[in-house]
Formats: C-alpha cells, structure tokens, sequence
C-alpha cells in the first residue's frame, strides 16, 4: 500500500523540526580586515576521524550580517537526527553579505550563457581561504568536499567549480547555471543538477545549457527537474534521500 502524500510531508517536517539551528555553531573568517561569518555542524562522533566537508551557499534573500538568515533554507536537511547518524559530516553554511554575490560572471548575449570574470568575488574568495584554513585544523577528508547551492548559490557552486576544479569531489547546484565554456574542465566532478520546470526567478534554460554542455564534455551529472515547480525546486533536492545517499558515496 502507498504511503499517503500528507503522511510523508508530516515525516519530512517533524525530522526537519529535530534539525534545531543551535546545532551550527556561530563562526567567522577575518582576513585582511574582511570578514566572511558562517555557520557550523560539527558531527556527535570520534574527532580523530576524517570527515566529509559540506559547503552550502544560499540564495540572494539570505544575504546579510546576522549569521542566521544563510540557515532558512536547504541545509538544515543536513542537521536532522536521521541524516546525521546516516552521514556524520562537517558542514559549513557561510553568508554573503548584502550587495555581494558568490559567482562573479557577465551575462552574454545569450540568455543562456554566462562568462566567468577573471577574479572571483570577494566572499567567494574569503570562502576559499576559510576551506583552506579548516582543511589545516579540522578532521577534515579531502577527498570528501562537497559543495551545493540554491539560486544564487546554484550560480556560487558552478562558480566554485570553475575556479577550483581539483577542490570538490561532487556538486549540487540547485536552480543556478555557469560559464558553459568552461564545462570541459570540471566535467570530471560528479554532479547531480536541480531545476524546477517553471522558475520565474531562474531561466531554466541557463541549468539546461549547463547540463548540455557538461554531457557534451562527456560529463555524466545527474538531473531533475521538477514539473509544475517554480524557484523552489530545493524543497524537493535537499529532501531527496537519494541525492544524500549518492553525494556521500561520492570521493575524488
């Protein structure tokens, strides 16, 4: 028999209601006067293990300088009690102050191009500075970093990607979109891609270009896209048990 639609949204919510925002510590990265605050979830287990580390970036509406807005959406999936004993991982959720942005690229012509600028913006470049710092002083499994982002953190991981392309062992950009010129150099890093169908926010056309051109590259990502959704196509990818279960088998 099938379980009922509203009996598995009610599971879904009361998992998410254990996934309590005390659990990321309040944290910041200063270098050179800048500052890049995030959040922190640290696994309940030995810290003389290595861990998987997971960078989440999140949309344009969480940007700011409270250190709390970056957790709305999507990455406390990651902090309920089930996905934590599954998936004990160090997971970092930084946040870009307003006016800012993670991606640093110019749109073309096309609506469905977008070209990578030579220099990376400010938090995307402090954000790479902080992985480096905690690679040094945290358990950390090199071979097991990670990095998803919605909307304008979509566009922050294809970023990351672009510029960094021997730092991750898998993606998950959700409703975002890169420089698709570029897809040649990152086509080796597994990668699952989320879009919704109707996205007034996102042209899924800028996703489905990415998504074109990686397999072109002879990249095999994996791909939804959701029918009759609109932006928020991240309810359904952060929910998705699969998606948790493929990113952390996945190593360099």
């Amino acid at each position: 028999m099938k379980t009922p639609l509203i009996l598995i949204l009610c599971i879904m919510a009361a998992g998410l209601a254990q996934a309590q925002p005390s659990r990321f510590s309040r944290e910041r990265y200063i270098e050179n006067g800048d500052t890049l605050q995030y959040r922190m979830l640290f696994p309940d287990a030995n810290r003389m293990r290595k861990y998987p580390l997971v960078i989440f970036l999140h949309g344009s509406g969480e940007r700011g300088s409270d250190n709390d807005a970056q957790l709305k959406w999507g990455v406390m999936n990651f902090a309920t009690d089930q996905n934590m004993l599954a998936h004990p991982a160090i997971v970092i959720a930084p946040q870009c102050p307003e006016h800012q942005q993670w991606s640093s690229v110019t749109p073309n012509n096309e609506r469905t191009r977008m070209v990578l600028n030579a220099e990376p913006s400010k938090p995307m470049h402090l954000l790479i500075a902080l992985i480096r710092e905690l690679v040094t002083k945290m358990p950390i499994d090199t071979n097991r970093i990670y990095i998803t982002g919605l909307s304008m953190g979509g566009y922050g991981t294809y970023d990351a990607l672009e510029r960094y392309p021997h730092l991750f062992a898998a993606a998950v950009p959700v409703c975002g979109a890169g420089d698709t010129t570029k897809a040649a150099s990152i086509a080796h890093i597994p990668m699952w891609i989320y879009l919704g169908a109707e996205d007034p926010a996102v042209n899924p056309l800028n996703g489905l270009a990415m998504l074109e051109a990686l397999t072109h590259a002879g990249a095999h990502p994996g791909f939804t896209q959701y029918p009759e959704v609109g932006h928020f196509s991240w309810l359904g990818a952060y929910s998705d048990p699969l998606m948790m279960e493929w990113l952390f088998r996945q190593h360099k």
